[in-house]
């Protein structure tokens, strides 16, 4: 049975989070809310929940997962940006958006897309996603809470709870963070390209 955490959207309770932080080290998988969405998240090294996520999604061995991070450093360390990628990603983070990137060695060749070797990136404007991140101290490794067949992410929490109760192992509810997941733009092959129309402003990308 999924724990509950009712988190405050604005002011999230330290212990809480921490509780939250714990689980996740224990090889934890959670959903979490996003500035885009909910999301599932765990660890990048918990193999486990990577089978997880597949198994809930029913994702294939080309999905693009995205690395959370807090901040440029964290993104840094596994995703190769260059200064004018840097430049652009800069300017609309942090944000609703995803990128695909070239991935760095110290991304576990299980999340990278098994032919371009590429991985997604992003760094969330949400307070909740923020304080979680912080205390954790590294990126988790995510995918969009959207169930098979199903054409929204779901975005109560309680209802989140009900549904995914013995696939994961904590909710954590702050309200309603809308249902349009985030824009992907891909800078894995010089020029961009932009893959989804989503929460993220495409004007300055065309």
């Amino acid at each position: 049975m999924a724990r509950y955490y009712d988190v405050h959207p604005v002011n999230p309770q330290p212990r809480a989070v921490g509780q939250v932080v714990d689980l996740l080290h224990r090889d934890g998988l959670i959903a979490y809310p996003t500035d885009s969405c909910y999301a599932l998240g765990c660890m990048i090294g918990n193999k486990k929940g990577l089978d997880r996520i597949k198994e809930i999604r029913q994702l294939d061995d080309r999905h693009h997962y995205t690395l959370v991070c807090r901040d440029f450093s964290q993104l840094g360390q596994f995703a190769e940006v260059d200064n004018a990628v840097f430049r652009a990603i800069k300017s609309v983070t942090p944000g609703g958006y995803t990128f695909i990137l070239p991935a760095t060695r110290e991304v576990p060749r299980k999340l990278m897309h098994p032919k371009k070797k590429t991985v997604g990136a992003r760094i969330p404007r949400h307070t909740v996603a923020t304080a979680l991140l912080d205390q954790l101290g590294e990126p988790l490794l995510s995918s969009t809470l959207l169930l098979p067949g199903v054409d929204e992410p779901m975005t109560d929490g309680w209802q989140i709870k009900e549904e995914l109760d013995h696939v994961v192992d904590a909710v954590i509810d702050s309200g309603e963070c809308g249902t349009e997941p985030t824009t992907v733009i891909d800078f894995s092959h010089g020029d961009l390209e932009i893959v989804r129309h989503g929460a993220g402003d495409t004007s300055r990308f065309e």
